[in-house]
């Protein structure tokens, strides 16, 4: 059975996630904001049959994303970057801790400071995988702007955070390929029945099943043994925004999140 990191385990689809993962065998490190969140929503995973254990950090703070690094163990063999931030809640323009816009620092660079931080560890424990959870609203890049400090919009923060998630997969994919590790990025389902959905007063489309599916499957399904710098939109291969393809945008993008998280 494989050892897991589920950021954003407190609800929605990354409890669903750890549970059946570790309803399967397998042991789970669940993420939550903090100690009394993470007890007050994960209670009865953490005093269940299967392994899960409960990591915190806030993830608007990169030192807390490296703390979290230090609560793992050495053998790790997926991560699943799931936290993030919607549209509209909080409202408004925000600075992370590190005074990065709050979406692209917690969707997006918590996440790339992660895989970094644990790549030594995948590798180690190979075959492995690490799996972004993207959307299929995505916005490209504007490299001169990218806090969005002019004209700011919520909607364009999440989706340019979550096409910031896609290029990562993608160049993650590319440096690890040798190494036994794999990276993948998915829109799980539209509109799941989540807390981030209700926020932004949106009706439902899709069930919270079936986005469960569709990232259970990029993370311990057998049948994607070997599939690597894939984007998912459910469980059919799928295009991204045009950026995404981009290899100097995506140089940028790498080069720019470097110097961000100091690695």
């Amino acid at each position: 059975m494989s050892t897991i990191l589920v950021t954003g385990a407190s609800d929605g689809l990354g409890r669903a996630l750890a549970e059946r993962l570790a309803n399967e065998g397998h042991t789970v490190f669940a993420h939550a904001r903090s100690e009394q969140r993470g007890r007050e929503t994960l209670g009865g995973l953490l005093d269940g049959g299967g392994d899960v254990r409960l990591v915190t950090a806030d993830l608007a703070s990169l030192a807390e994303v490296r703390a979290l690094a230090g609560q793992l163990p050495e053998r790790l063999d997926a991560l699943v970057n799931n936290a993030g931030i919607g549209t509209s809640n909080p409202p408004g323009r925000q600075d992370s801790a590190d005074g990065y816009e709050l979406r692209f620092a917690v969707n997006y660079l918590a996440g790339f400071l992660l895989a970094e931080l644990l790549r030594d560890r995948l590798v180690a424990s190979a075959p492995a995988r690490i799996v972004n959870v993207a959307s299929a609203g995505q916005m490209p890049i504007d490299f001169d702007d990218v806090m969005l400090e002019d004209g700011y919009s919520g909607v364009r923060a999440y989706c340019q955070s979550k096409l910031a998630q896609i290029m990562h997969a993608f160049d993650l994919a590319e440096e690890v390929r040798g190494d036994g590790v794999t990276a993948t990025a998915l829109h799980p389902a539209t509109y799941m029945p989540t807390k981030m959905v209700a926020a932004a007063g949106t009706t439902p489309v899709s069930s919270l099943e079936q986005g469960l599916e569709a990232t259970w499957r990029l993370v311990a399904d057998p049948a994607l043994d070997g599939v690597t710098g894939t984007y998912f939109n459910g469980t059919r291969e799928a295009r991204a925004d045009e950026q995404a393809y981009d290899a100097d945008a995506r140089r940028r993008l790498r080069e720019l999140s470097e110097r961000l998280v100091g690695v």
